[in-house]
């Protein structure tokens, strides 16, 4: 007999929040393309902003009504009135009731301390403005849901006058109540009690806000949602102040394949991946590989044991099917590989190795000599194909180097000046050319790229997305290994490539003929 799933309404405030994170802005035009794919990912609720704290804000109000939005509803964030006037003389409150959007969320201070020691106001006095914020937004037609501020803290605290600051908005016809733990610093055996003992202490629903300054967000949203939460609040990939919030990538898959909970976006599991790297690059951040479910490495292998068994079973060493949150498997070479990791790396590149062991071997040899040079080839896929091309005759190089040779000078007026001369043989011509750059490795690129632009002028279409130098052996100062990542890319693929030295041009070099090499085979692959 299948038991119904309990249903959970999921809150996204990535657009308020989440805008808090250090380092990140979200343009008008970033906040109306993230909103619509939270839209497409069916979450319940997106919050825009706080109208009346900024013009951006306000105009995300306006112009989000002309967005096709299907499911979600969107939500205007502000404070209770502020003392000393009526609700129709505060500015915020009449900048959220302007806005138009489909639920209004106050937050108001839950922790007497906080009332006391922040608002300067007595507590009585904030369980007015709590009573009258409410029932004016509800006489003027809005769902009202109150972000009970610290009151996780509150609770534990005084628990008379936390529960007091929620039945206030509950007695003025609250929609729901978020507690929040605003300082992040509550673990989730508390956080299990303290739900409990609210949902058992009002009939009005409840929603949970945590942030992750102890690491434990997703768990106590959890832990809330098992003692009678049933809503919680979160940002895409945990963004957020401080540590963050909640990271709704992991709650999400979390209780609706391990747990008896689902919500709407259970529906679009399989684009939980793609909105969550979208979110990163619209944020203009590094997507973390390290995120559960979503990140890069979240099934990744690469101890060969591992891959061994996973072959035969991919429940050996995977918790979910990764298809199912938009995630693939990744099979790493590393020196920690053994011969399971050859043979899938090649089936993936649709070579056959299962009937020559010899070649596999010699390619895990080739690998694991690289690997104690100081090679590292997670990051580098162009450069470990290449190997796999080459080993099985797919692969030979598209041209020669005849030497180069990198000045690096200043000018009388104190500016560093760079050339780089470069001698280069294709299909027995060669090409002797110069170039200037910004840097000595600028140079070299251009120099390079101007030699082989006369035979492959598709290489203009590459353009280099990063580019990493990692010190090697320390102890050798100045004279170390380096070893240089390259990640580079055109408008259908991107690829990362590597290079090992204890000269940093010249490692710089390997990664960077990797890189056009790569890019030359897979363009004219494809053309065949």
């Amino acid at each position: 007999m299948t038991m119904t799933k309990k249903q959970i309404t999921i809150y996204d405030t990535t657009l308020r929040d989440g805008a808090q994170t250090r380092g990140i802005s979200f343009s008008l035009q970033d906040k109306l393309r993230v909103a619509v794919a939270l839209d497409r990912m069916r979450i319940d609720y997106i919050e825009g902003g706080w109208p009346g704290s900024n013009p951006k804000d306000e105009e995300f109000f306006e112009l989000i009504r002309r967005e096709k939005i299907e499911h979600s509803k969107i939500a205007a964030f502000g404070s209770t009135k502020r003392r000393n006037m009526t609700v129709h003389e505060d500015h915020f409150l009449q900048a959220l009731v302007n806005s138009r959007a489909d639920v209004i969320t106050v937050v108001a201070k839950g922790w007497d301390f906080q009332v006391e020691k922040a608002l300067g106001i007595s507590l009585d006095e904030n369980l007015t403005l709590i009573k009258e914020t409410v029932e004016y937004l509800k006489d003027r037609g809005f769902s009202v849901f109150l972000d009970a501020e610290h009151y996780f803290d509150g609770f534990k605290s005084n628990p008379e006058y936390s529960l007091a600051s929620i039945e206030a908005a509950c007695a003025a016809g609250a929609d729901m109540i978020v507690l929040c733990d605003t300082n992040g610093g509550t673990l989730p055996h508390e956080v299990s009690q303290i739900t409990s003992d609210t949902a058992n202490s009002i009939k009005t629903p409840i929603g949970v806000h945590f942030h992750n300054d102890t690491g434990v967000a997703v768990a106590n949203s959890i832990s809330s949602v098992l003692a009678g939460a049933v809503s919680v609040q979160g940002t895409i990939n945990g963004l957020g102040e401080r540590c963050g919030n909640c990271d709704l990538m992991t709650l999400i898959p979390n209780i609706t394949l391990k747990m008896d909970y689902t919500c709407a976006a259970s529906a679009k599991l399989d684009i939980l991946t793609e909105t969550s790297r979208f979110v990163s690059e619209t944020a203009n951040i590094i997507h973390n590989a390290r995120l559960p479910y979503v990140g890069e490495n979240a099934f990744a292998h690469k101890g060969g044991i591992h891959v061994s068994a996973l072959q035969k079973d991919t429940r050996t060493y995977e918790h979910i099917d990764p298809s199912l949150v938009g995630n693939q498997r990744q099979v790493l070479i590393s020196e920690l590989s053994g011969r399971g990791n050859i043979e899938f790396k090649a089936r993936e590149l649709g070579i056959d190795l299962s009937k020559n062991q010899e070649k596999a071997k010699s390619i895990l040899a080739r690998i694991k000599k690289l690997e104690e040079e100081g090679y590292q080839f997670e990051a580098a896929d162009g450069s470990y194909e290449l190997i796999f091309r080459a080993e099985s005759g797919e692969y030979t190089p598209f041209f020669t180097l005849k030497g180069f040779r990198v000045i690096t000078e200043m000018s009388e007026i104190g500016e560093m000046e760079c050339e780089a001369t470069i001698k280069v043989e294709v299909d027995g011509q060669i090409e002797h050319t110069a170039a200037m750059g910004n840097g000595p490795i600028d140079a070299l690129d251009r120099a390079l790229r101007k030699a082989l632009s006369k035979f492959f002028p598709e290489i203009s279409e590459i353009q280099l997305t990063d580019y990493k130098v990692r010190v090697l052996n320390g102890k050798e100062g100045t004279a170390s290994r380096v070893r240089v990542l390259m990640d580079q890319k055109t408008d259908s693929f991107n690829w990362g490539t590597v290079g090992v030295s204890s000269n940093i041009i010249e490692a710089s070099w390997l990664a960077l003929v990797d890189s056009i090499e790569y890019m030359l085979f897979k363009k004219h692959e494809s053309e065949k």
